[in-house]
């Protein structure tokens, strides 16, 4: 079902599968497979930063092909414009803004010296779980597929009187990330184990590895303790490697190798990897005649389920935010890029995920026991700290109040303290009550202030459903702190100080990570109030005054400067879908009586801002938030407030969705005479009866039952 740009691909897998080498990939052609719908090269080229290769749903290990980085684009280890490979590595982020990771990187050559090889997509093929490409002129054959934890390998070297070796590198990462210390020992003629130490934007990363070759091999070259090259002899059988991984042991990456991938059975893994897949992505069925639209529904949904990743090994053991080992009863979790995945990504996740909130909130927990706070941006251990506010309290804070199983008062605990720190501009504004301009905090003023209201505004709502009157009143007014920034007479949020606002001001221009707002400009972030969205209509004096400058948004041009942050993308008028902060503007609409213009909105970035192409996202999938915006609206409904449960509707997309929601029951939404002209909803039923509001709740889902939209092209 992939379209024609990628013909050649499927023309190359159907030669690998002549050569009988694709059994895995069967799996995909049965009529009841999720995974033909996907097309992994979406969002591979652009400014997608999406990661290609093998790996199963929220699977530590992303076994892939690895590029030099060329630049920002490359964060992901993989851009589709080039042609020149550096290995394949276990380790890769997707969608991300900076380059890390990368480990243990694996290179079949007959070159004792080679550290590139070129390839084509035309030998090169992707589908979930398996990876596949011929490199160099050796066309020697690689295939990846993957469990959680462990990386298996297929090499199939041709005929030649050359020796076959594999070349593991230890020294090699992607972008900020640079070895500190490595090494690896051959423990006899088929293990290899080692460790890589790294620091980048997660500071200090520990991997460990136990690498278990299918034929002996011998060690004919090192470069003092980070490259390893080892022969495998002349015309060798296919040569299969099993590459366990762990944060915490040597030991540990063996259990997991032992535990995940007993065997040798290369294709039977992959089937199972196909198989997850196809488990979680059938979570959510859709109808539709629309192919294109089907392959770009189930591509999101695919990217949206490779993070967080497994932690923790399997017995339990995982390495905390202090550095040191833990053990707990819980799915230990890494990689959150919350100041994007709070909007979007979670409140989609406790609909479609609801078994994995348990062990999210208690990660979260665990985190803040280790490092006294919760997570800004978690990485392999680490706290980045990258982004701004506080973001872990939104989540935690809808986990909670969504009735999931959680220890509240820890949870509770863990947001109040994270919010009373004096980091990151907390100390100011708990001493001014917003954050001033001229303050210590001189930039990001006015983005760093929204944010934290937003988490405060969170925070006050699990303090009044525990019962803490006085919290409740104090994090309600800091929920409500966001009218500071709020200039009557232009109706934008401007940096200010002593009732002052900063000049000289121009609502358009935008300096990167150097001026009040973050990744955005005045335009952009006015309306970052999701919380409290009837609170800022009243700032703007009127209903009227309210819709006719959220109206100009979507249309005015301006001159954004030559210091913009490039992260501004997917601009409809100042509207920048391709960074987060805009994300939940659209809907807006809908608190004002006018979801006609959301409907003609969210319709128009679903068509134009995701496409069925390697360039087919506006921006960075940061980490399947680009996604989950897109699978919400696509069932025609958005969480604007990221922890009131209340989604808005929107336009949905499909004429039906089937969405399991756990324990057994299934929400479905029906969308009756819905084209791309009859965009705009003139009726809706809940459960068969007619419904008035224009927002359903999360329990009203949960619950299970029919929603139907009657469609027109009237508004």
């Amino acid at each position: 079902m992939l379209k024609t740009i990628f013909s050649s691909c499927a023309f190359a897998f159907a030669l690998f599968a002549a050569a009988g080498h694709s059994n895995e990939a069967q799996a995909s052609n049965k009529q009841d497979s999720y995974t033909q719908w996907v097309n992994p090269y979406i969002g591979t080229g652009g400014h997608g930063h999406v990661f290609l290769g093998a790996n199963v749903p929220f699977g530590f290990v992303q076994l892939g092909p690895t590029q030099i980085t060329r630049g920002w684009d490359w964060c992901s280890g993989y851009h589709y414009t080039d042609s020149v490979l550096r290995g394949f590595s276990h380790t890769h982020l997707s969608g991300t803004g900076i380059g890390d990771l990368g480990d243990i990187s694996f290179l079949p050559t007959y070159d004792q010296d080679a550290y590139t090889v070129r390839f084509s997509h035309d030998g090169e093929y992707v589908r979930p779980g398996y990876y596949t490409v011929r490199i160099g002129d050796s066309k020697i054959l690689v295939e990846l597929t993957a469990t959680k934890r462990v990386g298996m390998h297929r090499y199939t070297f041709p005929l030649s009187n050359k020796e076959a070796l594999i070349k593991i590198n230890l020294a090699q990462g992607i972008g900020w990330d640079k070895m500190t210390e490595c090494k690896f020992s051959q423990e006899n003629n088929k293990l290899v184990t080692g460790y890589r130490y790294s620091t980048g934007w997660a500071k200090d990363q520990k991997v460990y590895f136990a690498a278990e070759f299918s034929q002996p091999v011998q060690l004919v070259k090192t470069e003092q303790d980070s490259v390893g090259v080892f022969s495998v002899g002349h015309n060798p059988q296919p040569l299969l490697v099993k590459v366990g991984l762990s944060a915490v042991s040597i030991d540990n990456a063996k259990a997991n190798l032992k535990a995940e991938i007993p065997g040798w059975n290369f294709d039977e893994v992959a089937a199972n990897a196909d198989k997850s897949w196809n488990d979680e992505l059938s979570k959510i069925n859709v109808s539709t005649p629309n192919d294109n639209d089907k392959t770009v529904f189930y591509t999101c949904l695919y990217h949206s389920m490779f993070s967080p990743s497994t932690f923790s090994d399997v017995n339990g053991e995982y390495r905390g935010a202090d550095g040191k080992v833990h053990k707990g009863d819980f799915t230990n979790y890494t990689i959150f890029s919350l100041w994007d995945t709070y909007r979007a990504w979670h409140p989609l996740a406790t609909i479609i995920h609801p078994e994995k909130q348990k062990d999210i909130a208690k990660t979260f927990i665990s985190i803040f026991n280790e490092q006294g706070k919760l997570p800004v941006w978690h990485l392999v251990g680490n706290e980045t700290d990258c982004m701004i506010g506080n973001p872990g309290i939104p989540v935690l804070a809808d986990i909670v109040l969504k009735g999931f199983d959680v220890d509240k008062k820890a949870a509770y605990n863990a947001m109040k303290a994270s919010a009373m720190l004096d980091e990151r501009s907390l100390d100011n504004l708990k001493k001014y009550g917003y954050i001033p301009w001229n303050s210590d905090s001189t930039y990001e003023t006015v983005a760093k202030g929204l944010e934290y209201a937003i988490a405060d505004a969170s925070l006050a709502k699990v303090a009044k459903a525990l019962g803490y009157k006085d919290d409740f009143n104090y994090f309600d007014k800091r929920g409500k702190s966001y009218h500071h920034y709020f200039d009557k007479k232009t109706n934008f949020m401007r940096g200010v100080a002593n009732g002052k606002f900063r000049e000289p001001f121009n609502p358009f221009a935008s300096s990167h990570r150097n001026d009040d707002y973050t990744e955005g400009n005045a335009w952009q972030y006015t309306w970052l109030v999701p919380q409290d969205v009837p609170g800022l209509i009243k700032l703007f004096g009127s209903k009227d005054r309210f819709v006719n400058k959220l109206d100009s948004l979507f249309v005015v041009e301006g001159d954004l400067g030559k210091d913009a942050s490039p992260d501004i993308s997917g601009l409809i008028g100042q509207y920048a879908h391709g960074n987060e902060p805009s994300h939940h503007i659209l809907y807006m609409y809908d608190f004002v009586g006018q979801n006609y213009k959301t409907a003609k909105g969210v319709r128009e970035v679903m068509r134009t801002q995701y496409t069925n192409t390697f360039d087919g996202l506006s921006g960075n999938e940061d980490v399947g938030q680009m996604s989950a915006w897109y699978i919400l609206s696509a069932m025609g409904m958005y969480q604007v407030d990221p922890a009131d449960g209340r989604y808005w509707f929107g336009s949905p997309l499909f004429n039906k969705v089937d969405v399991n929601v756990g324990n057994g029951k299934t929400f479905t939404i029906i969308a009756h005479n819905n084209s791309d002209k009859n965009i705009y909803i003139k009726g809706i039923k809940l459960n068969g009866k007619t419904y008035k509001n224009w927002y359903i709740d999360y329990k009203d889902i949960m619950n299970g039952g029919t929603l139907e939209f009657f469609m027109s092209d009237k508004k």
